[in-house]
């Protein structure tokens, strides 16, 4: 197998440093080139931004882990030297969203709000829970590090989706419950998120039923479970053509 060039954007982050980390010790992947608005200490040639980059191509994918307001540099980029784009940050307005659905026309794109095999997993289990458990008032906890800036938590909201998917109504999706003082209603989803400490992540949903109560969660211990999966993600996205995909591509792909 040849061996995949990333550009790495957001390398001085936290999920960039996890990612670089990963990448010395993976056969199959290089970073070429590191972005970030903070310098690093690497052997990999370093940009402050995504416009310092070479203009002609030099890698396959673009690893992005960097903030969401720069998702419209980083397709402009990819659109122009034909690499394609891996979207691991979270927050995207509408407006970017957009930008990225638009983008998966011209380019391979690949979006997803969690790289982690096992919360991918927890998806499917929550959708399939969701449609047996007919009745069931269903809350989504999560926890992330006080440093998050997102909230809720873009694993979380996938969750939400997840469960969406497997009931007969349209949910009415409640974030925290201090603004009202009344019952809970039948076609609500709770959202609630803590910040604090150094929790990596951690999402739990739960389906609370007449006396029973059945819990779903998944607790990431090192942010090298989610660099894991974006290096995956860059292995299996070379050389795709244009489309959008996502980890559950991925994960049918070794299936």
């Amino acid at each position: 197998m040849n061996e995949v060039k990333i550009i790495l954007t957001g390398a001085a982050g936290r999920m960039g440093k996890a990612v670089m980390s990963l990448a010395e010790k993976n056969e199959n992947v290089s970073v070429v080139a590191a972005v970030d608005v903070c310098p690093i200490v690497s052997e990999v040639p370093f940009y402050h931004g995504i416009d310092e980059l070479p203009a002609e191509p030099i890698a396959d994918v673009i690893v992005d882990f960097s903030h969401h307001t720069a998702v419209e540099g980083i397709l402009a980029y990819a659109k122009k030297t034909g690499c394609a784009a891996i979207i691991c940050t979270t927050g995207h307005t509408e407006e970017e969203l957009a930008m990225i659905e638009a983008a998966s026309s011209e380019i391979a794109v690949f979006r997803s709000g969690n790289m982690s095999l096992g919360i991918n997993l927890l998806m499917s289990l929550v959708t399939k829970a969701a449609s047996i458990l007919d009745g069931f008032d269903i809350e989504i906890i999560e926890k992330h590090h006080n440093q998050k800036l997102d909230a809720p938590s873009g694993t979380a909201l996938m969750l939400e989706k997840a469960a969406e998917a497997g009931v007969d109504y349209t949910p009415n999706v409640v974030y925290d419950r201090h603004t009202e003082r009344k019952k809970r209603e039948k076609t609500e989803i709770g959202m609630h998120s803590v910040r604090g400490g150094t929790i990596v992540g951690e999402h739990e949903v739960i389906f609370a039923g007449h006396d029973e109560v059945v819990t779903l969660s998944h607790s990431a211990q090192s942010r090298e479970v989610f660099a894991r999966g974006a290096l995956s993600a860059a292995v299996y996205m070379k050389g795709k053509s244009a489309g959008m995909y996502s980890m559950k591509d991925v994960i049918e792909s070794v299936i």
